[in-house]
């Protein structure tokens, strides 16, 4: 029997080789390039749509020139690292942050990435940070000083103690005990202060200086006034006790009336007599006669008045007989009042220079006082919420009530405070 020869091995055939051999299996294979250019383009499209997604979620290449630094925070509240929370300098930003974890001491070590190419200088050992809200949804950043040269540069992976970190500051926590009418007073506020200090530092200085020259002008004129402010109460009283025994005097304004009377009669008597002699100026005849004619109705109206007072006459002897008494206390009161009055002299000479004084301080007020106008305006529709806001917070912060004396508290707790069941408090995360 004649043996089958067995075929010698194929020698193995090199990279150049094997893409030629399928490249002529594509060509020759019906279909099968069709297929290979449908499956390129799909990992093409799946290149390009994964590169999209991942410029989206902050990729971070391997080779980014980062410098990366340690800070120690005592809480960070609302901190989520790898979602783009950025780290700023100046307002600038220049990374963000990476990750946090908690130490064994209880604080928050966060890890900073610092892009060299937006931040190129070093970071110092007294550099601080503090963390912020960018938004009343509490979406925090940090706000990093990089230090000056006193300290020492910092290290790749250098941490800054928790002295360094500044606490962070959350709107909602000074924000949250106003209701809605305050929150937007508050934000007129801010609105009407920010305009009215844009040119503060060019401005306010000169304005507070003036502020101040006109209370140290002020303060000598007050002292007067708070030590003429008895003089003057026991001028009023001296006033009021005068003006009560001139209204007493009833005998006196009996005689007036009487007088009063009397000469309207004559005037009446003779009103012809006149009226011939100033016929005689042209021009005022008319308006003399209408006078008289006026005179004459008032003598007419004062007859029954008159006949009135002569018939209460009788009932008038017994408060007549009172006029020694009102004399003798019109003496009193004169008396008591002309040490009064020598003393108001004294008073006059004095606010004669502070008048003089205050003048030169009125265009200075007059400037400041025009750029409040917006700041009181907007106020003053909320004046009354400020008052029960303040009324309801002192209510609330008494020991007292309605019922007199009471111990009273407040107590607060949240989920931060209780621990997971057998964990450690040290090192429990708050959740």
């Amino acid at each position: 029997m004649t043996a089958t020869p067995t075929p010698a091995p194929e020698a193995p055939r090199g990279l150049g080789a094997r893409v030629r051999s399928g490249l002529d299996r594509v060509r020759n294979e019906p279909g099968l390039g069709r297929n290979v250019i449908a499956l390129g383009v799909v990992m093409v499209l799946g290149l390009v749509c994964g590169g999209y997604i991942l410029s989206q979620q902050r990729f971070v290449a391997p080779w980014a020139n980062e410098k990366m630094v340690y800070a120690t925070f005592s809480e960070t509240p609302a901190l989520a690292p790898g979602r783009g929370q950025e780290i700023r300098m100046s307002g600038v930003p220049v990374g963000d942050i990476r990750s946090s974890e908690l130490t064994p001491e209880g604080t928050a070590r966060v890890l900073l990435a610092i892009d060299r190419n937006d931040y190129d200088g070093p970071v110092y050992d007294n550099a601080t940070v503090v963390l912020r809200p960018k938004s009343p949804l509490n979406e925090m950043y940090i706000e990093m000083d990089p230090g000056t040269p006193a300290g020492t540069v910092l290290d790749d992976y250098g941490v800054l103690p928790v002295a360094n970190a500044k606490p962070p500051v959350q709107i909602d926590a000074a924000l949250a005990h106003l209701d809605q009418n305050a929150l937007a007073a508050v934000q007129s506020l801010l609105e009407a202060s920010d305009v009215a200090l844009a040119t503060a530092p060019q401005d306010l200085p000169q304005g507070v200086r003036a502020t101040t020259e006109v209370v140290d002008r002020l303060k000598p004129v007050v002292d007067q006034l708070d030590r003429r402010r008895d003089n003057l109460a026991r001028l009023v009283t001296s006033i009021g006790r005068l003006s009560t025994a001139v209204g007493g005097d009833e005998k006196r304004l009996t005689t007036l009336a009487n007088s009063l009377s009397t000469t309207l009669k004559t005037v009446s008597a003779q009103s012809q007599a006149l009226r011939d002699s100033l016929n005689q100026l042209p021009g005022v005849v008319d308006n003399l006669g209408a006078a008289t004619g006026n005179v004459q109705q008032l003598s007419d109206q004062l007859d029954p008045t008159l006949d009135n007072v002569r018939a209460a006459s009788e009932q008038l002897p017994d408060a007549l007989d009172r006029l020694t008494d009102t004399v003798d206390t019109l003496d009193t009161t004169v008396d008591k009042a002309r040490p009064v009055a020598q003393k108001l002299k004294p008073v006059a000479a004095d606010l004669r220079p502070f008048v003089n004084d205050l003048n030169g301080t009125l265009p200075a007020l007059k400037e400041i006082s025009g750029r409040l106008d917006p700041v009181t305006a907007g106020l003053q529709q909320y004046l009354p919420d400020l008052n029960a806001f303040v009324y309801q917070t002192s209510s609330v912060t008494s020991l007292r009530d309605a019922n007199g004396g009471i111990l009273r508290g407040l107590l607060q707790f949240g989920p931060t405070t209780i621990p997971a069941p057998g964990a450690d408090e040290l090192t429990q995360t708050p959740r």
